[in-house]
């Protein structure tokens, strides 16, 4: 399939028509879903949209800088008339009320909504074997994980199923199944785009990206969805972004960051020897290679782990079978709350409500909660002190490349050792990005790179410009 950029601009010319577009991603979805499962429903009335995009043109108006282009959210993402079901059984018949605001902005840019992908319930997890409607498998081998939470997301453009895909990001939910399945993933800035309309699950940590093959694509999408929004406190407004078409690609000077602790025994040699080929590829084009340090980085993961579960038991109360959702009815009002929960969560999401739940509890609270904020400010003040000696820092997206299906799923620990490199940026609310570079048997191996708030277009000339002198993203699952 074309990017995006290459899709809008064809509508435009009169080349191919928004509908034949919707309905060849259609076909694929029909045709190779079912060995992924990475969809989990197409919405109503796609091709009628299709069809507006294609009359609209045709009497000379703007459509949008996405017009035609199909895209795909993850199923925490809301579309109101359409099911939104987290990967949760307690949802699993919930119709979404409203918009979301990044619903409302693809729809304003021209965008064909074509369905809802797969993701670990809830977006906890870290292959999408959490789901209520079962794993999603990785395009590049389907005995392989995507990684997650958003690996439906990452699948479908991997799978060529649409050229752009969103989901969200708490620690590393869009990075990590990016570099699993070989395609770009952003989390933008913490307030660059609105979660509005975005089921939470962390609230202080959650942001929705975009999912793409190039940089250019992404940058696109982010420029799209991002902006202050009256209906989400945290957005930030005036915050910059690239113009695809105008990204510098020239890294001549530019100073990469290289931490010492993202390279320590743990992680698969040969996902080291790509990365550092890669630091490489920008040496040799006039970039500055820093040595740094991120001291406090080895506690980042103990950290999120008590953050994160602390503001999941906050949010998921919200779900106890009476107002809405899956309800399991009981003698008492508390064994009706029981039942509801306990037979509409899946296991992993309730051990992170009875993790969050003890560690805010009285005699806790300091020794885990607190503490955890502490080690969040020392992470921070790392990654200032960092940039102000470099421009962007670099590293494994993850450890190493997609594991079997079932391999880690009865042991949690290992799962959540998986994001060990990607749940600091979340922590520091800064940017980061994977982009693809390189393979370890036939599986894809992703590079993140981080840079400062608000500082996604140093992460797109990155980018950009590796993907400029590689081909490694030109690679599609056979």
């Amino acid at each position: 399939m074309k990017t995006a950029i290459e899709i809008a601009r064809d509508i435009r010319e009169g080349k191919r028509s928004s509908e034949d577009v919707v309905k060849e991603s259609l076909a694929i979805i029909e045709a190779q879903n079912p060995a992924l499962n990475a969809v989990l429903g197409v919405f109503s009335n796609t091709l009628d949209r299709a069809r507006d995009i294609d009359r609209r043109l045709a009497a000379g108006e703007d459509v949008g800088v996405l017009g035609g282009v199909p895209v795909v959210l993850k199923d925490n993402m809301l579309v109101k008339g359409e099911r939104c079901s987290a990967g949760s059984r307690i949802l699993e018949n919930y119709d979404a009320t409203y918009d979301s605001t990044i619903t409302k902005r693809l729809r304003d840019a021209g965008a064909v909504l074509i369905g809802r992908a797969n993701m670990d319930e809830f977006a906890m997890g870290s292959s999408t074997e959490n789901s209520h409607y079962g794993p999603t498998k990785n395009p590049w081998d389907i005995s392989c994980v995507p990684g997650g939470s958003s690996g439906g997301s990452a699948a479908v453009v991997a799978a060529g199923f649409v050229p752009l895909a969103f989901g969200s990001d708490t620690g590393g939910s869009i990075r990590q199944p990016a570099s699993l399945t070989g395609i770009v993933g952003l989390k933008p800035t913490y307030g660059r785009v609105s979660r509005y309309g975005l089921m939470a699950m962390a609230s202080s940590l959650d942001q929705i990206g975009p999912f793409a093959r190039t940089v250019e694509d992404a940058a696109l999408a982010l420029s799209v969805i991002q902006g202050d929004d009256p209906l989400d406190g945290t957005t930030v407004a005036g915050a910059d972004v690239s113009v695809p078409e105008l990204i510098d690609r020239d890294v001549t000077g530019l100073r990469v960051g290289v931490p010492k602790e993202y390279f320590v025994e743990g992680m698969d040699e040969r996902v080291r020897q790509n990365v550092m080929d890669a630091v490489a590829v920008f040496e040799k084009a006039g970039a500055e290679i820093v040595d740094i340090s991120l001291p406090t980085s080895p506690y980042a993961l103990a950290a999120y782990y008590v953050v994160m579960p602390c503001e999941v038991s906050s949010n998921l109360g919200r779900f106890d079978g009476i107002r809405y959702g899956y309800s399991s009815s009981g003698s008492t009002l508390l064994e009706t709350y029981e039942r509801s929960r306990g037979e509409g969560f899946g296991k992993e999401v309730q051990r992170r409500i009875l993790l969050g739940t003890f560690a805010l509890s009285k005699g806790y609270y300091d020794a885990y909660y607190k503490k955890a904020l502490k080690v969040r400010t020392l992470l921070k003040r790392d990654f200032d002190e960092a940039f102000k000696q470099v421009d962007v820092i670099v590293g494994p997206t993850s450890p190493s490349v997609a594991w079997k299906l079932g391999e880690k799923f009865a042991d949690p620990l290992a799962m959540y050792l998986s994001d060990i490199y990607t749940v600091s940026a979340n922590l520091a609310t800064v940017p980061a990005m994977s982009i693809p570079c390189g393979f370890v048997d036939g599986l894809p191996v992703g590079l993140q790179l981080t840079a400062k708030p608000f500082a996604e277009s140093t992460l797109f000339r990155a980018g950009a410009f590796y993907q400029s002198a590689t081909d490694w993203h030109n690679q599609t699952p056979g």
